[in-house]
């Protein structure tokens, strides 16, 4: 019997995998918990754009009000789509709804299965990381911003019968990655998200036109540099994702802190100047996530590493100064601009 997917989140990248599966012929049902957006969808469906051209899949999403009650056991998969604050009410939203031996798939930035599993059961988690981008300029609208695929594991590092069926389903959107090391490379995200998609919170560019500029990149070597260091302190095994660099080379060194034109230094800079060219029309989420009132996930990105960080005795300085200033944002208090990652940066 073909599995049946629930995808919670109908953002730029729960929108853009909903169309995916539904236009390969998969059974999905779409939740939010955005009524504009459920609006939009049934009247238009899913509008496409970048990778594979402009195109619409019909299609509809459900309030996640209409989940109750409607679909107990119903779904193979619940593929978790929210933005990270939102990732647990929807694992609970979602429980009733997922097959005994189902599993559901956290697609957050951060280290969110573990909070998964506390709800649903470690068997019934997988990760399943996202290394590409989609935007949603406006309600049912998706733009897919960077190309790139997935990477999907468990947090106890097995096998799972279970990864084949959902590769498959996974592989018209993008590459999918088998990970037995899901912390290590779950640890390496965490490093670049953030970097790039909190200094694009605190920039309000996208991630080409910010790179540009050296003490940006500066401050994501700092902002990387301090999350490697806490997860080494965690024990974790750091590994790449997808393509992506080597978080334990790009970690700055103390000859990279004392000598600005070292030969190291200047590769690193340079290796971030080809990946703001690569993701060059990536915005960040967190922004979005402002823009329409959301809670940031500051909290799940360089909160976790300050917070980490302080239970093993260390300090995250930068980490500790982008966080604060993103909750400056989301309050009101500051606005998104070059100037102000520049006053962010210059801080001591």
């Amino acid at each position: 019997m073909p599995a049946r997917f629930l995808v919670m989140g109908c953002g730029g990248i729960g929108g853009v995998v909903a169309a995916h599966l539904i236009e390969a012929g998969h059974d999905v049902t779409a939740v939010t918990t955005n009524r504009e957006i459920a609006d939009a969808l049934d009247a238009r469906g899913f509008q496409l754009r970048g990778d594979g051209g402009a195109r619409t899949v019909p299609g509809r999403a459900r309030l996640a009000a209409e989940l109750a009650g409607a679909f107990d056991g119903a779904f193979d998969y619940v593929l978790l789509a929210t933005q990270p604050p939102q990732v647990e009410e929807a694992a609970r939203t979602a429980l009733p709804a997922l097959a005994a031996n189902g599993a559901m798939v956290c697609f957050q930035n951060g280290l969110c299965e573990a909070r998964v599993a506390r709800i649903v059961g470690e068997e019934r988690t997988l990760g399943g990381i996202v290394a590409w981008g989609a935007s949603m300029p406006e309600p049912g609208l998706y733009e897919r911003t960077a190309s790139g695929g997935f990477t999907i594991g468990r947090i106890d590092g097995k096998d799972d019968a279970r990864f084949g069926e959902l590769a498959r389903a996974l592989e018209p959107i993008g590459p999918v990655d088998v990970t037995h090391n899901l912390q290590g490379k779950r640890w390496s995200k965490l490093a670049i998200n953030c970097a790039i998609t909190s200094l694009g919170a605190l920039g309000g560019d996208r991630l080409g036109a910010l790179l540009q500029h050296r003490f940006v990149r500066r401050m994501a070597l700092e902002v990387m540099t301090e999350t490697v260091h806490v997860a080494r302190r965690e024990g974790v095994a750091l590994e790449k994702v997808s393509g992506t660099f080597d978080l334990d080379w790009i970690a700055l060194t103390e000859d990279d802190r004392l000598a600005s034109g070292s030969s190291a230094l200047v590769t690193k800079h340079a290796l971030l100047m080809a990946v703001g060219f690569r993701y060059r029309r990536m915005r960040s989420s967190m922004l979005a996530a402002i823009e329409r009132r959301r809670t940031p996930a500051v909290e799940f990105l360089n909160g976790e590493v300050t917070s980490r960080a302080m239970a093993h005795g260390l300090r995250a300085p930068v980490n500790e100064r982008v966080r604060d200033a993103v909750w400056r944002i989301a309050r009101g208090e500051e606005r998104p601009s070059l100037a102000l990652l520049r006053h962010v940066h210059e801080m001591r």
